[in-house]
C-alpha cells in the first residue's frame, strides 16, 4: 500500500505527569510500539512530535517535529505537518494514548474503510469519534488546512462535517485512552494478567 502511518505523540501529558508515548505496555515504549503495528500496513511510518520531545524522544525510528506554523494547537498539528511533508499520502493514524490498540482491530479498520472517503476513524459508546485512531486520505489534507486557516483546531469536528466513516470496533476497550498514572497501572495489570493466562 502507498499508505503512510503516523504516530501521534501527544503534548505535555499534564494528568500522566510524564510523557505518554513513553510508557512501556510492550516491552518498549508506546511510540515504537505503535511504529511497529503501523508498520505492518503502511509503506513507512513517521513518528510525530513536538519541538521538546523531538529533542528528548529516544527512538532509532523516524521522528517529525511540527512544522512552526502548526505547532501548540494539538494533534492537528502533527497532522497537517504530515500532510506538508508528503502531500500525495493517505495516512493511517495512532495515537499513544491506546494500550488496548491491536494489529488484529487495525486490520479490521482498514478492510472497513471505504478508499473513496475522505477520512474514517474508530467510533466510541459516546458517539464521538476517535480522531486518532484514524485514517485520513489524501484529499482530507487541503481541506484540514483550511479548518485550521479558520482557527478551527478540533479533528472531531473536521471528522464530523465531513462525515468520516464510523467504525465501532469489539472489543469496545480498544478506544479506551489512558490519560493517568492510575489507569496506566490498571491498564498494566490487566494486560499482565492476560499475558500470564
Amino acid at each position: 500500500m502507498d499508505m503512510y502511518g503516523l504516530v501521534i505523540c501527544g503534548g505535555n501529558s499534564a494528568r500522566m505527569g510524564t510523557d505518554k508515548s513513553t510508557l512501556v505496555y510492550y516491552d518498549k515504549p508506546q511510540h515504537d510500539h505503535l511504529y511497529d503495528q503501523l508498520s505492518l500496513f503502511c509503506k513507512k511510518v513517521i513518528i510525530s512530535c513536538n519541538q521538546e520531545q523531538f529533542v528528548s524522544l529516544e527512538t532509532s525510528n523516524e521522528k517529525m517535529p511540527d512544522l512552526a506554523q502548526y505547532s501548540g494547537h494539538g494533534p492537528i498539528s502533527g497532522i497537517l505537518t504530515a500532510f506538508d511533508t508528503f502531500p500525495e499520502h493517505d495516512f493511517l493514524v495512532a495515537g499513544c494514548d491506546y494500550p488496548f490498540l491491536s494489529k488484529d482491530e487495525l486490520k479490521l479498520f482498514l478492510a472497513k474503510t471505504t478508499r473513496d472517503s475522505r477520512a474514517a476513524a474508530f467510533y466510541n459508546q459516546d458517539n464521538k469519534y476517535e480522531p486518532l485512531l484514524a485514517w485520513y486520505s489524501k484529499d482530507a489534507g487541503p481541506l484540514l488546512k483550511e479548518h485550521f486557516n479558520r482557527n478551527e483546531f478540533s479533528l472531531q469536528h473536521f471528522l464530523k462535517k465531513y462525515g468520516a466513516e464510523k467504525y465501532l470496533p469489539k472489543p469496545e476497550r480498544v478506544v479506551t485512552s489512558v490519560d493517568t498514572p492510575e489507569e496506566f497501572e490498571r491498564v498494566k495489570a490487566i494486560l499482565a494478567n492476560e499475558n500470564n493466562k
